[in-house]
């Protein structure tokens, strides 16, 4: 099965509502089992279908020569919900919530947006793919709407019993020049406000699992590690756990989603918070999207670097955010969010 968890399931998980704008209406969550699948390897490809193999042969042929538009004559300019002026006192209005206790972090987003645009969705999202080659990248079609995500982070894995979670925080752009490269990692790496975000959240990570985990398995097998990308450096902690017999996959996901990289700590009142503070309503923005095995094994991405496109409203999406601390410089703040939307706004203006 393929599908998302939309953010906004976590008022049906929690005692929780949203009421702020929402162009998109999606559903809090939506899976199908596809006609076809294919399982493509370096070596070969692998199909496991419910049609005929005379359909199947008709299909694969009908793939191969589908040819992608490239390079749409496109120029569309994205605008921001609001101004920076608005942006830079909301994140001075967060840190009060952190210095009086209410929370630790919060992740804040922002929205970008365009209205009246046509698009051709496979070929923006092969440019995105191009300019950011994600390892947990999503195109989909759900109906008139789309997902076209190029997501370097992943949410949680399971393989049998193993659990595993993957939280990002951090970001440094990738530099013009290699020596510059390094420099921006090894900024990365020293940073203590980075640090503390991706340990607090780490932590926050390592409680959800241990709800759902055989006594004394949750671990950090990697914590605080930079992993380069071809737009950006990001730096990573890799959490895991064994689950407990006595629960099943649903009772992982619900005990962990949404992912405390796009909450914040603690995780109820900063999601709370969020509502109070951000225009937009998420949606698939800040969800996870992936697939689950017959044997419920199951492997989901966190839905960020992406652009939503409503082909009969002629509706763009792109949001963006970043985790708030007591250390957070709003004017920096709002440059790492300009860093994130780098790849939608030059996709969209065809930017090299």
């Amino acid at each position: 099965m393929f599908g998302f968890l939309s953010y906004d399931i976590k008022n049906e998980i929690e005692d929780l509502r949203s009421e702020n704008i929402d162009q998109f209406n999606f559903p809090n969550l939506e899976f199908f089992i596809p006609e076809t699948i294919l399982f493509i390897s370096d070596e070969d490809i692998k199909v496991e279908s419910f049609l005929s193999e005379n359909e199947v042969s008709g299909l694969l042929e009908e793939i191969n020569n589908f040819k992608i538009i490239q390079k749409e004559d496109l120029d569309i300019e994205l605008n921001f919900r609001e101004t920076k002026k608005e942006f830079l006192k909301k994140i001075e209005r967060i840190k009060k919530h952190i210095q009086l206790g209410d929370i630790y972090e919060m992740n804040y987003c922002q929205e970008l947006f365009s209205k009246g645009n046509d698009i051709n969705p496979s070929s923006v999202f092969w440019e995105l793919h191009l300019k950011s080659n994600a390892p947990f990248s999503v195109f989909s079609k759900m109906r008139n709407k789309y997902l076209l995500c190029s997501s370097p982070e992943r949410f949680l894995q399971k393989s049998e019993n193993k659990i595993i979670s993957q939280p990002i925080k951090g970001t440094r752009k990738r530099g013009k020049t290699q020596q510059e490269d390094q420099e921006l990692i090894f900024d990365l790496k020293q940073s203590e406000k980075d640090r503390s975000e991706n340990i607090m959240i780490a932590d926050l990570v390592r409680n959800d699992l241990s709800r759902t985990a055989e006594k004394s398995s949750v671990k950090a097998e990697e914590l605080c590690k930079i992993y380069t990308f071809d737009r950006v450096h990001q730096m990573i902690s890799t959490i895991s756990s064994n689950l407990d017999e006595k629960y099943n996959f649903v009772d992982v996901l619900e005990s962990t989603f949404p992912m405390g990289s796009m909450t914040g700590a603690p995780k109820i009142k900063s999601m709370e918070l969020i509502e109070k503070y951000e225009t937009t309503k998420r949606s698939l923005f800040s969800s996870a999207y992936g697939y689950i095995t017959p044997n419920t094994d199951f492997d989901f991405n966190v839905v960020i670097r992406s652009i939503l496109y409503d082909e009969i409203n002629n509706y763009i999406s792109v949001m963006v955010g970043g985790a708030i601390t007591i250390n957070s410089d709003p004017k920096s703040e709002y440059e790492e969010c300009l860093i994130k939307a780098e790849a939608m706004i030059d996709v969209l203006k065809n930017e090299k």
